[in-house]
């Protein structure tokens, strides 16, 4: 997995169960995602297909750190498959631990919002070894 991304989570964030709202990690999920396949793509305009399940495993409260981790999970002419994974961060025990994890798959799409093909110098890139151009991420 290669790191993304880093998100707090604020009071504003809290659900009624004092833990941090679902919905709001899905999106900092699929932001960080996307910034991803993005990059890998050399590409500003990536939308969501889906999202596969998503598993919660622990509780984030308020102040928490959560780290957002992918990696490459499939190539497609269009799109990419994303593996993504939130771990919260224990500074007493310099640990960190899932939080959640799920699936996505991204569509590289262009100014009038259709699919577009990824460079195919990219996707032989990726193919090749499912993670190496994620090394510079």
């Amino acid at each position: 997995m290669h790191y993304v991304a880093t998100k707090i989570c604020r009071a504003s964030e809290i659900g009624l169960n004092g833990n941090l709202f679902g919905g709001t990690l899905l999106s900092w999920l699929d932001e960080a995602g996307a910034a991803f396949a993005g990059y890998l793509c050399r590409a500003p305009n990536m939308v969501t297909l889906k999202m596969e399940e998503v598993l919660f495993r622990r509780p984030v409260k308020i102040s928490h750190h959560v780290r957002i981790y992918a990696r490459v999970y499939k190539v497609g002419t269009t799109s990419l498959t994303i593996d993504v994974e939130a771990r919260r961060f224990d500074f007493e025990k310099d640990l960190e631990e899932l939080v959640c994890s799920t699936r996505m798959v991204y569509v590289k799409i262009d100014a009038q919002g259709n699919a577009s093909p990824i460079e195919e110098r990219l996707r032989a890139s990726m193919d090749q070894s499912l993670g190496d151009l994620t090394q510079r991420f």
